[in-house]
């Protein structure tokens, strides 16, 4: 194996932990915005627990991140609480941060 085959593996390994890693991040961050958009809609334990997984799985249903908004600002929507999908974004930008750091740590 040459040099340059081993570096193009070694770039080929790091992309796709990176991508691993972001993957993660965004089903963490995904998990989080439930939990919060849950305590907003007044559920808890295990009621909150069942609503951040759909939030997680509504991310599959719709490219980028338009099935979670949707469904978010949905259920806000039903339950008669004002927040914007700015508002949302911005919470998803915030938690992310925290995700990014979590997934790092191994938590």
């Amino acid at each position: 194996m040459t040099t340059f085959d081993e570096r193009e593996e070694a770039f080929e390994r790091q992309f796709a932990h990176d991508e691993d890693l972001k993957f993660k991040a965004e089903a963490r961050r995904n998990k989080l915005l439930g939990l919060w958009v849950a305590d907003k809609l007044g559920k808890s334990g295990p009621e909150a627990d069942a609503y951040a997984k759909a939030v997680v799985a509504a991310d599959f249903e719709e490219p980028g991140h338009a099935g979670v908004l949707r469904k978010v600002l949905g259920d806000l929507s039903v339950k008669g609480i004002a927040l914007t999908e700015s508002d949302i974004r911005a919470k998803m930008s915030e938690l992310l941060g925290i995700a990014v750091a979590q997934v790092k740590a191994g938590q």
